[in-house]
């Protein structure tokens, strides 16, 4: 079974482990959590299945109005000197704008308004209308298959930012260029998959499907990226292990730069956390967090960055980490507290919120965020046609 399989392999993983792999499994033996279930195990599976996806809009809905604001003293400020509580439009009480560092300041989704997504949350759901589409004969991911939906949402619905990838990509098609060779070089980490989850029942399925739908990206870390938060967001889901023993397993079994990235966050964790270390009494405690992990990145524009803030993988992936595991019992409080660090915050959200949102599931998300959430309505009816919500509990709560 699956499951089991799964499990011998995290038990006996060191004994086929490589010898960098074991030296990484060492090194964070001492900081490894209980692979208590208690959260988990009293989630229904169709919950955590609904979580990981819901989970994702949420906290990507809660970016859109800080979405690319690099200074977070500046987003406090704006909020009343309080996290957010609700949703906002494109840089609500900042101007009606935001300050992409490189780029300016700017409305980056001049269609949206509170409730909303950005480009990243509208991917998940464009990814969710195919497989919804497709659903009635689940079959393996099919880039080919979902390029004209994705055209056509590109030319005539689409509200967000469009990143240059996307752009780069979209021309490529029109140039006639094959499948396989779509996507550019771009190192950002771009996760469209919180409903994969729902459609395929093994790990490697989801994976597959998972890589599938990052089609615009090529670049090594940014794929490594997302098939790492795959499989976590698979064995939260599936294993009802917790999002730290999920990060430290999956690593465990990983490349050593995803490995190298693990153990920056959750080293970065235990220094926020800890009363003896002067980071965690820092009034932007989340935000120093962040940026001390970083390398300044010069864009080529007008000014630097910390790449920690921004889209690249190298950065959004520790970072992503980094709230997961510091908040990983307050599934909220993560999502308000990426939000209010600024940045590419809609990017680290989409893993923050599918991981936690598999947890914790999505009936602990609270009423005015399911309420103000404008695509939940519509995304429930899709959801519930994918084959493991339409086979119900009953069916997979013990199998899988």
């Amino acid at each position: 079974m699956l499951t089991s399989g799964l499990r011998m392999r995290a038990t006996l993983g060191l004994a086929v482990l490589s010898s960098s792999h074991r030296s990484f499994a060492a090194a964070i033996a001492t900081a490894v959590t209980p692979n208590a279930t208690d959260t988990a195990a009293g989630v229904a599976l169709s919950d955590r299945l609904r979580g990981a996806f819901f989970g994702a809009l949420v906290a990507d809905a809660l970016c859109l109005g800080s979405h690319y604001e690099y200074d977070a003293p500046k987003i406090k400020q704006a909020y009343g000197g309080a996290s957010i509580s609700e949703y906002m439009a494109p840089g609500e009480r900042m101007g009606g704008q935001t300050h992409g560092v490189g780029w300016g300041g700017r409305n980056y989704h001049p269609g949206t308004a509170k409730g909303d997504q950005t480009d990243y949350g509208e991917y998940n759901i464009l990814v969710l209308e195919h497989l919804a589409a497709t659903a009635s004969n689940p079959r393996p991911f099919d880039v080919g298959e979902f390029i004209p939906a994705w055209q056509e949402r590109l030319t005539s619905g689409w509200k967000q930012w469009i990143c240059t990838q996307t752009k780069q990509t979209f021309q490529q098609i029109q140039q006639g260029t094959p499948v396989s060779q779509l996507g550019g070089n771009s190192n950002a980490m771009s996760l469209r998959y919180a409903s994969v989850f729902a459609y395929y029942d093994t790990e490697e399925g989801a994976v597959d499907a998972a890589r599938k739908t990052m089609f615009t990206h090529r670049e090594r870390t940014a794929l490594l990226g997302g098939e790492f938060f795959a499989r976590v967001a698979y064995r939260i889901v599936h294993l009802r292990v917790t999002p730290r023993a999920a990060i430290e397993e999956v690593a465990v079994e990983s490349d050593t730069w995803i490995q190298s990235k693990v153990q920056q966050a959750l080293v970065k964790v235990k220094e926020a956390t800890d009363p003896e270390n002067d980071l965690s009494s820092e009034e932007f405690v989340d935000d120093l967090g962040l940026t001390s992990m970083a390398r300044l990145w010069e864009v080529g524009k007008s000014e630097p960055i910390k790449v920690g803030k921004a889209s690249p993988t190298e950065g959004t992936l520790p970072g992503a980490i980094y709230f997961i595991v510091k908040y990983q019992d307050d599934m909220i409080r993560a999502f308000q507290a990426n939000a209010m660090v600024g940045g590419d915050n809609a990017s680290r959200s989409i893993a923050i919120g599918m991981v936690l949102g598999a947890y914790h599931g999505a009936d602990a998300i609270p009423r005015h965020l399911r309420d103000g959430l404008n695509q939940w309505e519509q995304s429930e009816k899709l959801l519930a046609t994918l084959p493991l919500l339409k086979a119900g509990d009953e069916k997979y709560g013990e199998e899988l």
